[in-house]
């Protein structure tokens, strides 16, 4: 699909087929990021994500494999185990935000205790002056006005200045105190294995790259990991919680395949992912059903392009819509239903290549997807071999009806929703406690 705003030309690529050709096959000619004021103007330029194709880019992603790599991602799973358990342990008292906690343990081995974590709620606080400052059409907007940006405060449409002196003060907060936090707990010798410890160690003593500057590299790809992982793979949490309120007939079958495999003796773990392809199924249906980012970030042409006879010229907007791939008729028959089925051969094994593009492709891909995809699958298996996920009820008793409803905007999640969380079984409780108190 071709169309043009505001004097930009844009290509929305709606097929996998095509998305696959262009953007995995032929990667380079599509990894470059086009350029908006409105990033820099709010101090949110440091993101991986929206860097440029170039030098800087090239130095965030080394730095992020070196951390976030398939092999190096299983080291964190002790951490993520331990994680969840905690998490399950949290819904049956006073919930915190699972996915915050294992980002901030991976990106600065820290510890988040309580939902008023100082870090928390810095992060916390610089997506919500982000997301109120930042949409498609102010960044639109900014892009064919650009003396906007100089408005004073107190002058009427003066909101890019005011909103963006606050996020940039915020963000530099969000860059510069957790990695200031490590410093101190290295020096310390107190400090837990993380990203940025492992970072500031290895180049730290070397003249060519213990510089400020590869400091700043440093802080930058820890912000990125801590912003990037906590939204998404929170929505993500709460989409499956919304689906098993919908559909407990789900929920039941996956809970009689745990208990099959698994049992009631313990708790799940990685080692028994490959045994259960109901709850893999599970898992790929809920980024399926509702991606929590419908449409990634845009790329930018970097060279010009030839594809089935139609020219791509150089320049040119690319995005990636996500959600349409993920709701193909024909792939996904009944797409907007929730169903495991979509990924299951009739004899109950997970179908190749029908796993969502929630990641992203060829270059651009998230960094921290191997990282994701172990938070996401163990809160899943977690939840569903302990705990039983059903409607609310209301004052009188009676079960309120939930009808699923979202957020707009470029990362979505579901509206609040009344639920219940309650233990399977006296003995799922005893197995959470337990796993709490050896850990």
């Amino acid at each position: 699909m071709y169309s043009t705003i505001l004097g930009h030309e844009f290509i929305i690529i709606n097929s996998e087929e095509v998305a696959h050709t262009l953007l995995e096959q032929r990667s380079v000619a599509y990894a470059d990021k086009p350029f908006f004021s409105i990033m820099k103007l709010y101090g949110m330029d440091f993101n991986t994500g929206s860097l440029p194709y170039g030098d800087r880019w090239r130095q965030h992603r080394k730095l992020l494999h070196v951390g976030l790599k398939k092999e190096a991602s299983r080291e964190y799973q002790p951490m993520q185990l331990q994680k969840v358990h905690q998490f399950l342990q949290n819904l049956i008292g006073s919930p915190t935000q699972l996915s915050t906690a294992i980002v901030m343990a991976i990106a600065y081995g820290y510890d988040v205790t309580s939902v008023e974590d100082r870090f928390v709620t810095k992060v916390e606080h610089l997506l919500e002056l982000f997301l109120q400052g930042v949409t498609l059409g102010r960044a639109a907007l900014l892009e064919a006005m650009p003396f906007l940006q100089y408005i004073p405060s107190w002058f009427p449409g003066g909101i890019y200045d005011r909103l963006a002196r606050d996020c940039r003060s915020v963000a530099r907060e969000v860059l510069d105190d957790p990695v200031q936090y490590v410093k101190e707990e290295m020096a310390g010798g107190t400090t837990r294995q993380s990203l940025v410890k492992k970072l500031l160690g290895k180049y730290t003593d070397k003249d060519d790259m213990g510089t400020s500057e590869y400091e700043e590299t440093v802080k930058e790809v820890g912000a990125t990991v801590f912003t990037g992982g906590t939204e998404t793979t929170n929505s993500v949490i709460q989409v499956f919680f919304l689906a098993m309120v919908l559909h407990p007939e789900v929920q039941i079958k996956a809970q009689e395949e745990l208990d099959k495999v698994v049992g009631d003796g313990r708790l799940p773990d990685f080692s028994d992912r490959e045994k259960l392809p109901y709850i893999e199924a599970v898992y790929l249906e809920t980024r399926r059903w509702r991606p929590t980012v419908p449409i990634p970030h845009p790329r930018i042409t970097s060279t010009s392009d030839v594809y089935n006879g139609y020219y791509i010229p150089k320049g040119v907007i690319v995005l990636t819509n996500v959600w349409a791939m993920s709701h193909n008729e024909t792939r996904f028959p009944d797409p907007t239903s929730f169903k495991p089925e979509h990924h299951l051969s009739p004899t109950g094994e997970i179908l190749e290549g029908t796993a969502p593009h929630t990641f992203g492709f060829g270059l651009r891909q998230c960094p921290g997807k191997h990282l994701a995809d172990q938070s996401i699958w163990i809160a899943i298996v977690s939840v569903l071999a302990t705990l039983r996920i059903g409607k609310g009820k209301d004052s009188t008793g009676c079960e309120i009806n939930v009808k699923p409803d979202f957020t707009s905007g470029m990362e979505v999640h579901p509206k609040p929703f009344a639920c219940s969380i309650e233990p399977r079984s006296a003995n799922a409780e005893r197995l959470i406690r337990a796993s709490n108190k050896r850990e």
